[in-house]
């Protein structure tokens, strides 16, 4: 993972400024709610959600990439996010995600 000059990571995969504008967590917790779940919300406690989603639907050639790199991702860091949710249910919501997917 890369640092900014302001010292923020960024993630390093293809279109990683634009997840890193995001968040992983966000991400995730978005694009459940979009394709799995539409009773989830975590993902609107963020007061910038609007500009977050935007990037979201300006980014979707990336999003399996980066629904697959979450999965790898540290647990430890994924646990630091404001959204409530645990590494664990990240990943298995991340999974549920490309299972539709695959579905579709």
């Amino acid at each position: 993972m890369k640092h900014s000059a302001n010292g923020r990571h960024l993630f390093d995969i293809e279109g990683g400024e634009q997840l890193t504008s995001i968040g992983a967590t966000f991400l995730v917790s978005y694009l459940y709610h979009r394709h799995v779940d539409a009773t989830h919300r975590h993902w609107e406690a963020i007061a910038t959600k609007a500009s977050r989603v935007s990037t979201i639907d300006r980014s979707v050639r990336y999003h399996t990439a980066w629904l697959q790199r979450v999965l790898s991702m540290n647990d430890a860091r994924l646990n630091k996010n404001t959204l409530g949710l645990d590494a664990a249910a990240v990943k298995a919501m991340a999974r549920a995600i490309l299972e539709r997917h695959k579905a579709v």
